[in-house]
């Protein structure tokens, strides 16, 4: 049997915490599947986790921790490195801009707004004052650091390649002023031809559809397993366990079946940016 090549603690934030993780497992007496028992991950996660090639989301930490008897360790190091990092992002999404750089597909599905990859700072504020008018402004703006931060990911040579589903909805249905929508728009437009991406439309003549509910991001990768992210208002989680996975893909397939075709798509956008430009105008 070859020798257990033990992960080099030393060269990463996530190594030396996946390295830890290993060992109190192991001095607990605990496998894999043991400590994955009750956690809503896979065996195949917490082993990357183990050989620091994913950091180590809250929800697991706090598994860990109850599990392994660690006092908060795994908690505070995922605070401690949400404090250093300074993204601008909540804890619970801290995970996300580091797996969309390791991707190699990104498709994503936003039953109500545009997803946060798309979004113009001007557009990203003014949803963020209009769901959450009590949000300090200085919180607003660490948020709208953060989300443009995100968004350099479109620069990159690597980058991975992009479909995104919206609703007609979110195209002609917004509280937003024209002109932040009229540049919205066109961002978008502009965006998805220089990176040759796809976005398709769900017209409002389709009531009911799969995804209905709730957005999702689905992810593949070179050297690991798919996962999917999904959010709602003050929470997220990434599925790993493939069955799951599976049922999701199945049914982003299916959205992305009863969708306007991409030129269609397109054409629909250009038409409502037109129509935002011409009210702002009008509004001066």
């Amino acid at each position: 049997m070859p020798a257990r090549k033990d992960p080099d603690a030393s060269t990463s934030v996530p190594s030396f915490y996946g390295a830890e993780l290993r060992f109190k497992r192991e001095a607990a007496g605990l496998t894999l599947e043991q400590l994955a028992e009750g956690s809503f991950r896979g065996i195949s996660f917490l082993s990357q986790i183990e050989r620091g090639e994913r950091r180590m989301p809250l929800d697991l930490a706090r598994h860990a921790d109850q599990r392994l008897g660690t006092d908060g360790f795994f908690e505070r190091r995922c605070e401690d490195v949400a404090k250093a990092r300074n993204t601008g992002h909540p804890m619970y999404f801290l995970e996300v801009p580091e797996l969309e750089k390791q991707a190699t597909s990104l498709e994503e599905w936003h039953p109500d707004i545009f997803p946060g990859l798309l979004q113009t700072e001007e557009y990203f504020r003014g949803l963020a004052r209009y769901m959450g008018p009590l949000v300090l402004p200085e919180k607003i703006d660490e948020r709208a650091r953060g989300r443009m931060v995100r968004a350099e990911l479109w620069r990159r040579a690597d980058r991975p390649t992009y479909w995104g589903i919206v609703t007609e909805g979110a195209v002609r249905d917004t509280p937003l002023p024209p002109a932040v929508m009229a540049k919205q728009l066109e961002h978008v437009l502009d965006l998805v031809r220089a990176t040759q991406s796809v976005l398709q439309v769900v017209p409002q003549t389709i009531p009911w559809h799969p995804l209905k509910h709730g957005m999702a991001k689905l992810m593949t990768f070179a050297d690991a397993p798919p996962l999917v992210w999904t959010e709602s208002d003050f929470d997220g989680h990434i599925i790993d366990y493939p069955s799951t996975v599976k049922e999701y893909r199945s049914r982003y397939d299916l959205l992305r079946a009863i969708a306007l075709p991409p030129d269609a798509s397109l054409s629909l956008i250009e038409e409502a940016a037109r129509t935002y430009k011409h009210e702002a105008q009008q509004g001066d």
